[in-house]
This record gives C-alpha cells, structure tokens and sequence, in this order.
C-alpha cells in the first residue's frame, strides 16, 4: 500500500477483505461493512463480527494509505495533527469505499460501521449515496463540514444513524464533535449515547447498544 503522494486516494485492496461468510452462504442476507481507525487494519473491527447479529454478512476492509513511518497499520486519509483533516481526502476515501462496494458485492441491504477515521468516512459515504445506505454506526468520529450534493436527499430519507461516543476522548477536536451535534440530527433518524468516562475507544455498554441498534435495522 503506497503513502497519499497525489490528488487520488488509491482504491481499496480486494485481496485482503475479512469476511464472515464464505461466498455461497452470503445470498440473502444484509451486508455490514467494517472501516477501521487511523494506524489499524482489517482485522481490527473484525473482531466485533462474533458480537454482532449473526443474520448479518461482515466485511472489515483495509483502508488504502499507509501513515507515515514509524506509524503502523493503514489510514483512510492523511493527518497533520489533530485539527488537520482535508474534507477532499475524507471525501475521495468515501467514494473508494463505494466503489469496491460496487464492484465486490451485490448483497443489500448494506450498513456501515466504522471508528474514528472509519466513522468519518462511513457517514461521508452515505451522503454521496444515501440510496445505497441503510443505516450507519458511527463510533469516535464525526461529520465531515462542508455541503455534498445529495445531503438534501439524505436529510429526506432519514437514514439511521448510531453515533457513540465518551466523555473522554481527546483525539476527535470540540469543534468536529458540535458541528456533528448540529447536523447528524436534520440529516439521519439519529440515536446514540456519550458514554460517561470513555476514552477514544469501544466499551463493552457500547457494543451492546451497537447490536440492538442493527437488531432493529433487521426488523424494519
């Protein structure tokens, strides 16, 4: 995986997608797409696939940018700091996220699930294609300022959207977390929690909520 050296973010890699069905026990059944956080790789959501409703097909993608030496793993789009992040680069990492979507899977409906980095671009990629999104669960992330054409549409649809997060983290900056605040609940059928004391991570409270949020995304 080559470092962002130009105006494109590279496509993801098919070759190295964490599924938790083989390809002949997929059909029929709703697509839940893992993007992980900044420094991270495929496997590292993945482990919340035997959490999660078993009805749904897991797929944990590893984003295309490697962060800069000596920092390990994979990222979604560059950081220079924490209040440095391009609206583009979330932007062109969303479209790639689509992009493999329609070319690695015909399954629907299809739901989003990402930390951090992975959250940002999961609610980025519903606002370039609402209609291909059911639901979204955002954790430690936030809503990428700036308009998109089809936000209006999106505010139309309502789609669901979980966004968790803790009292506690300090990687995401204030400014990210109120202009989310502010605009999660016009554009999405919102729910969620802050939970009292966690850092920028996962609690065990929060991955029960996550699963009766996606138990009710297979009802409706």
């Amino acid at each position: 995986m080559a470092e962002f050296s130009g105006p494109e973010t590279p496509a993801l890699d098919p070759t190295v997608v964490q599924w938790s069905a083989a390809p002949a026990d997929r059909a029929g059944r709703p697509l839940l797409v893992l993007l992980h956080g900044y420094g991270a790789d495929e496997h590292d959501l993945f482990s919340l696939a035997r959490l999660l409703p078993e009805r749904y097909v897991v797929a944990a993608v590893r984003a295309p940018l490697s962060p800069p030496w000596p920092s390990p793993g994979f990222s979604w789009y560059p950081i220079e700091g924490l209040d440095d992040r391009d609206p583009r680069r979330v932007t062109e990492a969303a479209s790639r996220v689509n992009e493999w979507l329609d070319a690695a899977s015909d399954l629907e409906p299809v739901g989003l699930l990402g930390f951090s980095q992975g959250a940002a671009v999961a609610l980025q990629a519903l606002r370039l294609q609402p209609q291909r999104h059911s639901f979204v669960v955002a954790l430690s992330g936030y809503v990428t300022p700036g308009d998109l054409p089809r936000d209006g549409e999106l505010a139309e649809l309502q789609r669901p959207v979980f966004w968790g997060r803790g009292t506690h983290d300090d990687v995401i900056p204030e400014y990210l977390v109120d202009h989310t605040t502010q605009w999660l609940p016009t554009h999405a059928d919102l729910s969620g929690r802050v939970y009292t004391g966690l850092g920028h991570s996962v609690s065990e409270a929060e991955i029960t909520d996550i699963r009766v949020f996606l138990e009710k995304q297979l009802d409706a």
